[in-house]
């Protein structure tokens, strides 16, 4: 199994430094980011399973980030990491979509703990997506089932099912091979060479009804991935 990677964005190079190297002794991945706007472009565009995120950063407020990342990705993990000790700002940061904070001073034990409670609890949560409407028709997660306006369905496999449901959940968003492969088939990406998403895509979009040379549902962004465009959009 690919390790989980996690991404921190805290602006104190010592506190980040006795982060990161603590995660990866306990076999984590670690991307590290000392600012808001690199932290977000890592979070919106790179492949992590948990942020950790300090609120004070020198370009912007850490609760704006999470702000932004919520509606990019909603069902991604954040752990604030704050020296404010003021109540407001911790019920704020739970509003807006935190799953945990820990408040500094914190013990390296406890920061891991809270960080594997809440990997635990994100494995174990229900599909947020139960359809995904596509100009013409809709998806039925469930069933993995695409019906038809005109009364026909048709049947997906469930690597392609599970693709579908990742890319309308990300509706708007290119996604490149690499996260399709970390996030769908629970590959690592690094050091692979394969053709399967693009093989898969090409069947979804057959299946969609997508015309290969001018696709509506399931667009190419070049140099990027794919990107679902929601049925708005694609009219």
């Amino acid at each position: 199994m690919a390790a989980r990677r996690v991404l921190v964005v805290e602006d104190d190079s010592a506190i980040r430094r006795g982060i990161v190297d603590a995660l990866r002794f306990e076999g984590y991945e670690v991307l590290e980011a000392g600012a808001r706007g690199e932290g977000q472009h890592l979070a919106e565009r790179t492949p992590v399973d948990l942020v950790l995120l300090d609120l004070v950063l020198p370009d912007g407020d850490g609760l704006e980030l999470l702000g932004a990342v919520r509606k990019s990705r909603p069902t991604l993990p954040v752990i604030i990491l704050t020296a404010r000790g003021q109540e407001e700002d911790r019920v704020r940061g739970l509003k807006l979509g935190a799953d945990d904070y820990v408040v500094k001073p914190f013990s390296v034990r406890e920061l891991l703990a809270r960080a594997g409670a809440v990997l635990r609890r994100s494995a174990e949560r229900p599909v947020g997506t139960s359809r995904v409407v596509f100009p013409g028709g809709h998806f039925v997660v469930e069933r993995r089932e695409l019906s038809f306006d005109d009364g026909t369905r048709e049947d997906l496999s469930e690597r392609e099912a599970d693709a579908l449901r990742y890319l309308g959940e990300n509706a708007g968003r290119a996604i490149s091979r690499e996260e399709l492969l970390e996030r769908v088939w629970h590959l690592p990406s690094r050091g692979i060479q394969t053709r399967t998403v693009d093989m898969t895509m090409a069947r979804l979009r057959e299946k969609l009804r997508d015309a290969s040379d001018e696709p509506r549902v399931i667009l190419t962004v070049r140099g990027k991935g794919y990107m679902f465009s929601g049925p708005e959009e694609a009219r």
